[in-house]
């Protein structure tokens, strides 16, 4: 009996072991993954199988377009995929050609595969090659993941909660989403301090991971975070460039006249400048600038990725946007205000302006007229990636010496 138990334990032992190895194979596929099994030499069989997972992972662009038969890239860290459909035998290559990698053909199938582990800021403009002929391409950027942005053991975990869709009178007939974060340290007897996201239907996914790190480190104050989407009109347009990108007082008042009393039937908040910050990406980036320039005793620290310090909102003048920032900085009174600006070397150039000149000649202005500010520039392009790579340690910054 204890024989015939024994060989029964050990047939479920090895079903769940084999089972667990089967959805091991089959579990999502990640750049690190595809990294691994690329290093050796595939089986038919198995780089046959590994072909068809491209397809399924790739799937298809917002045209319904098998993204495999045009190529694409996919990345996470530091490493990086390349996948296309072809008859011929391509490899990838940047733009101005100092990055060539020659890319695998996967079986009997015609799906070719590349992969790379890169250095941390990398950022190449590539295009697949073939025959002398180039085609297609896109952007890579790569940034380490920072090691406050990964849940940590015995960290307090704070909580984010969906507030119910938002009705603006300031911006009138617009409506949006928006979400609250409270740390797990908030006790109603302490007023938070409390950071604004614009754009916040991203930020909002990996923010609170940050935020439970530091606080509990005691390297940011305890704090509230309140992510905003952009406004959408009654007929279904987007309102983000004209709330954004406007060079007034209404984003400000939105924020302090509607949001932020909201947040306040939830928790409390201190009402100080220094105790708020605000941020955000692009022309959310430039919204929070604005925000604290308008409202200087209201917020005081703003930290802005990629910011779209250019003439997008130009009015019928073609004179009245974001463009005349560094102007203003050098000319008017003094603001007591933080900034942190990122930008990337190979961000936007366009009809409304240059971005990498725009943040550098920003910079130059802050720091002609005194103000306190960081500028971190990269290589990258117009994304999160650079900013979410040093957003811990711009935080510590922003934040350095609160309560001192």
């Amino acid at each position: 009996m204890k024989l015939r138990t024994t060989l029964y334990i050990l047939f479920v032992c090895c079903a769940i072991a084999n089972c667990a190895a089967v959805f091991a194979q089959d579990a999502p596929l990640t750049p690190k993954k595809v990294y691994d099994q690329m290093q050796g030499k595939l089986a038919d069989t198995d780089a046959e199988k590994l072909a068809g997972q491209l397809r399924t992972w790739f799937g298809k662009n917002n045209q319904g377009q098998e993204l495999l038969a045009v190529g694409a890239a996919r990345s996470d860290d530091l490493y990086v995929v390349w996948a296309i459909e072809s008859a011929m035998a391509p490899r990838i290559k940047s733009q101005d050609s100092t990055f060539t990698l020659p890319m695998k053909k996967l079986g009997a199938t015609n799906v070719y595969a590349a992969v790379a582990y890169l250095p941390s800021g990398t950022a190449i403009p590539w295009q697949f090659e073939a025959d002398n002929k180039r085609w297609g391409g896109g952007q890579v950027e790569v940034w380490a993941t920072h090691r406050d942005a990964v849940e940590q053991p015995g960290v307090p975990k704070g909580k984010v909660t969906q507030m119910p869709k938002w009705t603006s009178k300031i911006f009138e007939g617009t409506t949006r989403d928006w979400w609250i974060y409270v740390p797990a340290q908030y006790t109603p007897d302490k007023p938070a301090c409390v950071m604004i996201f614009q754009d916040g239907q991203n930020p909002k996914n990996y923010m609170p991971v940050i935020f439970d790190n530091l606080i509990h480190k005691g390297d940011i104050p305890v704090m509230v975070g309140v992510f905003i989407s952009p406004g959408v009109r009654a007929d279904g347009r987007p309102n983000r460039a004209f709330e954004y990108d406007t060079l007034s007082d209404q984003y400000a008042r939105f924020l302090l006249e509607e949001i932020l009393p909201e947040v306040e039937k939830t928790v409390k908040l201190k009402k100080d400048a220094e105790s708020r910050a605000i941020t955000g990406i692009s022309s959310g980036g430039i919204a929070a600038f604005t925000a604290a320039w308008e409202r200087p005793n209201e917020f005081h620290k703003v930290l802005s990725w990629v910011g779209s310090f250019t003439n997008i909102i130009h009015g019928t003048t073609f004179r009245e946007g974001g463009h005349n920032y560094p102007a203003l900085i050098r000319k008017a009174p003094k603001r007591n205000i933080r900034v942190f600006l990122q930008d990337g070397e190979n961000d936007l150039d366009n009809a409304n302006g240059n971005w990498p000149l725009a943040n550098k000649t920003m910079a130059k202005a802050l720091a002609f007229a005194g103000y306190d500010y960081q500028f971190v520039m990269g290589n990258g392009f117009h994304n999160d990636k650079h900013g979410r790579a040093i957003l811990p340690d711009s935080l510590r910054w922003l934040w350095r010496d609160y309560g001192k």
